[in-house]
């Protein structure tokens, strides 16, 4: 019948109809926390094999956009001995902010969501559990950039990063030289405790990219972290402009920064897009709070600029390194006390 072959076909693609929830890591500590998510009635299923097959990547890619997103849907979290409830926004996004009853314990801890039916039966539609950090008492915290700070990406080329996304995948994508090694050390740098230090990862990319760059960052063995990505986007809005979503990066960075007022924190980034720019801004608005800032020099028209607002970063006390190479950040690390 009908619904057989729609079925059979959706498989084949690695779509599906049926509803689906997606968590995102969440993090907080026993003043609050928060975890965010979308509910989806049409998406993408989880890619289980990776190959370099230009077609195969280059749809592969193109099916994270392939969403349908699930508006005003009932969602349904339960951790740690309590429920929240809220309702997803138009684009079937969910986020819960709450202060937690219950005392939290550092580490991961797991999290269920639930997508509740809008019926008088209230049963679960759809469900997936996430995880949820706690960081340990730490000295230090690190926010990075994905795109060209650790993912070497393209971003100021739309024909090479289109190139790179269409012909590559997780797996096969490569970070900087040397990068993992510095983020390897920074999450063990003054670590007493079990618990590495806490890392972020806030990027313009969409949350359609989130399995897609976790699956890179496991690959690569990059620190365990929260990523707080941009808002979702269908198929027919791929290739629209990202202006604008760097002001929202500066908001994602101050939730983290609020949301743990007593850690002091390192900034990663880059020079292809408004990292610079950002980071001056969050050290002025937080004095006292950025202990250092690494900017990645990739893109040359951009160098004077960037040394501009690198002045401004100093002249408020704040370490900062101007590198090309990691190794150069890595003995910037070692200069300043970072890493031993």
């Amino acid at each position: 019948n009908f619904r057989r072959f729609k079925d059979s076909i959706l498989a084949w693609l690695r779509l599906t109809d049926l509803p689906v929830v997606k968590v995102y890591p969440g993090y907080g500590d026993q003043d609050e926390i928060l975890v965010y998510g979308h509910v989806l009635s049409f998406g993408p299923t989880p890619r289980k094999k990776y190959t370099d097959t230009l077609l195969i990547n280059m749809f592969s890619f193109l099916r994270l956009f392939m969403v349908r997103p699930k508006a005003h849907a009932l969602v349904r979290l339960e951790w740690n001995g309590e429920v929240h409830e809220t309702h997803t926004a138009e684009d079937g996004f969910f986020k819960f902010e709450w202060k937690p009853v219950n005392p939290v314990t550092a580490g991961w801890g797991y999290v269920r969501v639930s997508y509740i039916a809008d019926d008088s039966s209230n049963s679960v539609v759809a469900y997936a559990e996430g995880s949820i950090f706690i960081p340990h008492t730490s000295r230090y915290s690190f926010i990075s950039d994905i795109d060209d700070t650790f993912l070497i990406s393209h971003s100021s080329n739309l024909r090479k990063r289109l190139f790179i996304l269409f012909t590559k995948n997780p797996q096969s994508r490569k970070p900087f030289e040397d990068v993992v090694k510095h983020y390897q050390l920074l999450a063990k740098a003054g670590v007493t405790h079990d618990l590495p230090n806490p890392f972020f990862y806030v990027s313009s990319s969409e949350w359609n990219l989130f399995e897609y760059i976790r699956e890179f960052c496991r690959k690569n063995e990059l620190p365990q972290g929260v990523f707080l990505l941009s808002q979702m986007k269908q198929l027919k809005d791929f290739l629209k402009t990202r202006h604008g979503k760097h002001a929202e990066k500066y908001v994602r960075i101050t939730r983290i920064l609020k949301a743990f007022p007593h850690h002091t924190y390192v900034l990663f980034g880059d020079d292809s897009q408004q990292d610079p720019k950002i980071y001056a801004s969050l050290v002025r608005d937080f004095p006292g709070k950025i202990f250092a800032v690494y900017l990645r020099h990739i893109h040359q028209k951009n160098e004077s600029t960037t040394r501009g607002f690198i002045e401004q970063i100093e002249a408020s006390g704040v370490h900062c390194s101007y590198f090309i190479h990691t190794s150069e950040a890595i003995a910037h690390s070692q200069k300043i006390g970072l890493i031993v």
